[in-house]
């Protein structure tokens, strides 16, 4: 098995969450990415949040929500990613920036635009009565 080691921010207002699409992609993601060596969570979620969306995190604002696996979209079977997922405050003004093309916000109307863990946040976050189902 191959695993992947993700951080990602969970940002949901009005049931809706934020949501990335990369430049050549299908599917949207969480905005995060790939740890660092030697870096820890909350230094890779305020790196690649800024990276990719030009806002900074407040570091001291982050909540772990949960820690979720599943086979990596786009790999070769028995890739698999682990998203270790926050909430937390940011200041700025969200735009995509780098290799983002797009910044959505997405309700469980749209789980099947996402890619395979995101799907099982989506259904904890839905569960959890934080996200919409319909596309409003």
């Amino acid at each position: 098995m191959t695993l992947i080691d993700k951080i990602a921010w969970i940002q949901v207002d009005d049931g809706a969450i934020l949501s990335t699409r990369s430049v050549g992609r299908d599917v949207y993601y969480l905005p995060g990415g790939k740890r660092e060596p030697g870096e820890s969570d909350l230094e890779t979620l305020v790196r690649e949040i800024r990276e990719e969306l030009s806002v900074t995190i407040v570091a001291g604002s982050a909540v772990h929500v949960g820690t979720f696996e599943a086979q990596a979209h786009a790999h070769p079977a028995g890739t698999v990613v682990r998203m270790t997922c926050y909430t937390a405050d940011f200041h700025g003004e969200l735009r995509a920036d780098n290799e983002i093309e797009e910044v959505a916000r997405l309700t469980y109307a749209d789980r099947d635009r996402v890619s395979p863990v995101d799907q099982m946040i989506f259904d904890e976050l839905f569960r959890a009565g934080r996200l919409r189902a319909d596309a409003r």
